[in-house]
């Protein structure tokens, strides 16, 4: 399998891409692997949900001849195969858990798209990116949506148009990635830890919260929908052992060192 998924004792899933021969490149068959392995991960009752790959490089995006033979096929086929990728990234990013992306190496093409679908993504010192597909004649289509998202329309019209390969530090200054470590297994642990020390339901409600608040007016609608959640999430059984805890002055019943 090229796709694995394993579940922590602290219910913990992690998602890890292993094609390091192809350096982690997706065709139809990988594609299908991690929907199906996604869309598994986001039934689950888990804390969160950790996408990593497997050898020295992230990913290099579409596996060439992947690309070559859909070269031949006619525009419906096409139209049916760039679905599936669009799946992809819909699964991805809708997914109800916080979601972590850990980026070591190249990070070609489609896997942008991977990393800007998840809510927090961390690269190692050496990582590059690059949005290579007008040097391929093509366009960066499916995975528009959500790196324009993550890094704004107006870098996007830079490294959209340049295919221009830049660093770490550049994709933190532009937002794709949120942190670049030396140490990419000890952040996953660091983030992990964050995860598992926060009330679980109020952590999914929070992402779900930034999707409906997010690009909207601030207006009565709004904010009688704010106010709404705030109030069913304090009479809540899990806001109610939070802030019991608080008052109390003792860790919450979620909290890794209540359970053990």
């Amino acid at each position: 399998m090229s796709v694995t998924l394993n579940i922590t004792k602290s219910k913990v899933a992690i998602l890890e891409l292993s094609r390091p021969e192809k350096h982690n490149a997706f065709n139809a068959e990988i594609i299908a692997e991690l929907i199906k392995t996604i869309e598994y991960a986001n039934e689950l009752d888990v804390k969160a949900l950790v996408l990593k790959t497997h050898g020295k490089h992230f990913s290099a995006g579409a596996d060439l001849a992947w690309m070559k033979s859909m070269a031949n096929n006619n525009y419906e086929e096409n139209v049916a195969d760039s679905m599936e990728l669009a799946k992809l990234m819909n699964v991805l990013a809708t997914s109800p858990h916080p979601t972590l992306c850990l980026v070591q190496g190249a990070a070609f093409g489609g896997a942008l798209g991977l990393i800007a679908c998840c809510d927090i993504a961390i690269a190692s010192n050496d990582a590059k990116f690059c949005l290579s597909e007008v040097k391929l004649g093509l366009i960066p289509a499916v995975i528009s949506p959500y790196v324009i998202k993550a890094i704004g329309e107006r870098q996007a019209r830079r490294y959209f148009l340049t295919a221009e390969v830049f660093k770490a530090d550049k994709a933190l200054e532009l937002g794709l990635i949120h942190e670049v470590t030396d140490n990419l297994d000890a952040s996953e642990t660091h983030f992990i830890e964050l995860f598992l020390n926060n009330g679980p339901k109020a952590v999914k409600s929070a992402k779900s919260l930034i999707d409906e608040v997010a690009g909207k007016p601030i207006e009565e609608p709004l904010i009688a929908h704010t106010a709404k959640r705030i109030a069913e999430i304090r009479v809540s059984e899990e806001g109610q052992e939070g802030l019991s805890a608080f008052f109390e002055k003792r860790a919450p019943n979620w909290q890794p060192a209540a359970s053990e």
